[in-house]
């Protein structure tokens, strides 16, 4: 798409504003909206300023001019805008007219620029499944004197007792997948979201009611290149939130919500090709993998510590990866096995169709810097021809949740908080600076980053149940 097309579209479609937008190192999208009228050739081309000490992980205010310059390809238009508005995603740029280190997407392209350097292939395809709560509302506080949440769904099992009329249908825990109406209500609101991300020029496969009470909901698209994925995601969770919004209600990518039911993650299914070769499949291996699929695997496993960092970047991600509730904490693969942290799917596989599906990640990662570490670490795999049976990955084709607990023992699992895993990731990440992907700068700014903003708040605050357990000691 040329600068040329985008000033049709708008003039087809009565254009009156061009919204602007980039996405922030934690992986939230800023905005900058521009009159129509003062958008030609030259603005699409050479971009818009703004100040890049506002958004969060970028830079200090003693060098915060910066430039924002659209990507066309990404172009939709927004439905939620009462005049009619453009929407398309920028790449960030020095006002020298160099690329900016710290711009995720920036990363993302690079970690497809290095995968073509290495000759192992030329495309990886990603495609994540989402999944998210939709409640009807939302409350939180967190003050010097108290703090709570409190969530609350139509649908939810804790409603089965309330209000003045109570129909009933109400989804028991751990069992919202997926019953057809009245006890699904959310069917419509999802088809709306469908349609919506379908209207953007996004490819729905299909929509489903999740397995927890309250809401849980997936909608999966088809999968593509990893950075235009990564686009993918941020303008599907955009979708999502204001179809929300619309209706009355509020949509959240927490992982983990609601205690006492399943969390919500995002799978991500991989692959690779040399051209119009997939390099992933080979009949009669295991699972019918290639050897390069299982070096794949190996990076990704042997790294996991280190990638969850990035995408499992929150402290709530590990409210999720505890046992018991379909989280996927082992780290192991195994062909079709839900409770692995590496799935080989195995249903309706063909040569072109051979994936891999790491199971652990959640929504709240940055989409541009998970994709580019999951690619980096199985690149590492390969590179050093990892073998993740030697490593002692798998495969394990039982239900890992019913072994025994001596059996348990011998299996490795995913650290237990963002502490940890950001220790990893300090410790473990010469594999993601191969050919300049990700920076030495950029890694201690994610880390000083999320310990100093995240970790060290959450830290200084008591919990509410800290009450219960000690009030009375």
């Amino acid at each position: 798409m040329t600068p040329r097309d985008i000033l049709e579209l708008m003039k087809q479609h009565e254009v009156q504003m061009v919204d602007f937008r980039i996405v922030d190192v934690p992986g939230r999208q800023h905005h900058v909206t521009v009159p129509a009228a003062e958008i030609d050739e030259e603005v699409l081309e050479r971009g818009v300023a703004f100040d890049g000490s506002s958004v969060p992980g970028f830079r200090g205010i003693e060098e915060s001019d910066m430039v924002m310059r659209p990507v066309l390809e990404t172009a939709f238009l927004d439905p939620f805008t009462e005049v009619p508005t453009l929407a398309v995603t920028c790449n960030v740029y020095e006002p020298s007219g160099n690329r900016y280190e710290r711009d995720p997407r920036y990363i993302a392209e690079k970690a497809e620029q290095y995968l073509k350097s290495t000759g192992i292939a030329t495309t990886a395809y990603f495609g994540p499944e989402l999944e998210f709560f939709i409640f009807d509302d939302v409350r939180f506080d967190s003050t010097q004197s108290g703090a709570f949440y409190a969530i609350d769904s139509e649908e939810a099992v804790w409603n089965t007792g309330t209000g003045v009329k109570n129909l009933g249908y109400h989804v028991k825990n751990k069992s919202g997948y997926f019953p057809v109406a009245p006890t699904d209500t959310q069917q419509d609101i999802r088809t709306e979201m469908v349609l919506e991300l379908m209207k953007a020029g996004i490819r729905v496969e299909r929509h489903h009611h999740e397995v927890a009470t309250a809401g849980q909901a997936e909608i999966n698209f088809r999968f593509g290149t990893l950075t235009r994925t990564a686009d993918t995601v941020m303008t599907y969770k955009y979708i999502v939130r204001n179809v929300a919004r619309r209706h009355g209600k509020t949509a959240t990518f927490m992982p983990k919500p609601i205690f006492g039911d399943n969390g919500s993650g995002m799978h991500v299914h991989q692959s690779l090709f040399n051209g119009d070769e997939p390099l992933f499949y080979r009949e009669g291996g295991y699972a019918n993998l290639s050897e390069i699929a299982l070096q794949y695997i190996a990076g990704i496993l042997y790294h996991a510590p280190a990638i969850l960092a990035f995408s499992n970047p929150s402290t709530n991600s590990y409210k999720r990866l505890v046992p018991g509730y379909e989280a996927p904490v082992n780290l192991v693969f195994s062909r079709g096995n839900r409770s692995a942290a590496i799935r080989v799917p195995v249903a309706v596989v063909s040569p072109k169709t051979a994936r891999i599906e790491f199971r652990t990640p959640d929504c709240t990662a940055n989409p541009y810097l998970a994709f580019a570490a999951m690619l980096m670490a199985g690149l590492d795999g390969i590179r050093r021809k990892l073998d993740p049976t030697e490593l002692g990955f798998g495969p394990i084709n039982k239900n890992i949740y019913e072994l025994s607990a001596e059996e348990k023992a011998q299996i490795k699992s995913v650290p237990g908080s963002l502490g940890e895993v950001l220790d990893a990731l300090e410790a473990d990440h010469e594999f993601l600076l191969e050919g300049g992907v990700f920076t030495k700068d950029f890694i201690r700014n994610w880390i000083d980053f999320k310990r100093n903003n995240e970790l060290a708040p959450l830290h200084l605050r008591p919990h509410p149940y800290e009450f219960s357990l000690y009030f009375d000691l």
